[in-house]
């Protein structure tokens, strides 16, 4: 199978630091091409992958201001559209604007869709529902208005995720800084339930920072860490008593929450989006709806069994499970392409 994949240049992909779609669309990459098939990938220059690699972006817009953010990813998608007929199937991972080339070539496309930056652009998913095909991240994050040929959770590696059994007496925030994310939430979570709050992530509104996040910061109870790498997040979702995510939105998905999991850390979640799908209750963390309930949850921390934590991770949210069900979402497109 000849397989084209389209990640987004917002990022290198995988992402040095932050850069949840260029990861997934990384980890797929990677895992399709141990299994045995002809893989392309279409990203940044400076990418890294052991399949075929093809850019016109030397590097991503994210880190580099001078360039035209839309320029490039003209350059980038037509780039790929322009070779479509080298490739059995195309996955696209960069949101609507692919889908507007869907009509005009023969190869059939997949969109997975990481979720609605805005309602705005659902009348592009609805133009082209259907030529084309989507895939959900999660039950929670389908729209009412499309068909879905099936829901496929993302896989992280477990090897790049240590187990750690034995923690360390801090609580963690791992994610952008936005209110979105409750960033401010943890914070008040951690000094209620007397721990110290470790905090790591992008920040992706520097105002909330300023006045929500870096009064509180005294590098004794809430320490910022920075936009850390891989390496570095490893360490820090594996010693942490717990991940706090306390979410202000209907989160598609949740790279983090797996991530911790994977570690054998708990975690404590606002009970909005697609929360319910990647925790179990009681087992692998807890499910609460405001910060009093994230207080007593932590608490109860000492009933979650850390190897149970693991278990989950592994059997729904590894990179094989991930790359199982694609291939069949494939293969089911291929074979529906060719009868038409």
């Amino acid at each position: 199978m000849k397989i084209a994949i389209l990640s987004p240049i917002a990022w290198r992909t995988p992402p040095r630091q932050y850069g949840p779609w260029e990861q997934v669309a990384s980890m797929l990459t990677e895992g399709l091409v141990a299994s045995g098939h002809d893989v392309t990938l279409f990203a940044t220059a400076d990418s890294l992958t052991s399949a075929r690699l093809e850019s016109v972006c030397p590097g991503p817009y994210g880190e580099n201001p001078e360039m035209d953010a839309k320029v490039w990813e003209c350059l980038h998608i037509s780039h790929l559209m322009e070779k479509a007929d080298e490739f059995d199937i195309v996955h696209n991972h960069f949101d609507f604007l692919p889908l507007t080339y869907s009509r005009l070539i023969s190869t059939p496309m997949i969109t997975t869709i990481h979720g609605f930056s805005s309602e705005k652009i659902l009348p592009v998913f609805k133009k082209y529902a259907g030529h084309t095909h989507y895939i959900s991240i999660s039950d929670a994050d389908r729209h009412p208005d499309l068909t879905y040929l099936r829901t496929i959770h993302h896989g992280i590696d477990p090897s790049k995720f240590q187990f750690q059994e034995r923690k360390e007496n801090y609580l963690l925030y791992y994610g952008r800084i936005h209110p979105d994310k409750g960033a401010h939430a943890a914070i008040e979570i951690a000094s209620l339930a007397g721990y110290p709050l470790k905090m790591a992530g992008l920040i992706q509104d520097a105002d909330y920072f300023r006045s929500r996040i870096e009064p509180y910061i005294d590098n004794a109870h809430v320490t910022y860490l920075g936009n850390v790498g891989p390496e570095a997040g490893n360490e820090l979702l594996g010693k942490a008593t717990a991940l706090l995510h306390p979410i202000f939105f209907e989160e598609p998905f949740g790279l983090s929450v797996v991530e911790a999991l994977m570690c054998g850390t708990p975690v404590v979640a606002y009970n909005r989006g697609s929360m319910a799908e990647l925790l179990i209750d009681g087992k692998t963390g807890f499910l609460v709806n405001d910060i009093p309930g994230a207080v007593a949850a932590i608490a109860s921390l000492e009933t979650i069994a850390p190897i149970d934590c693991r278990k989950h991770a592994l059997e729904r949210y590894s990179k094989d499970t991930m790359v199982h069900g694609y291939l069949e979402a494939y293969e089911l497109v291929i074979n529906e392409a060719q009868r038409k």
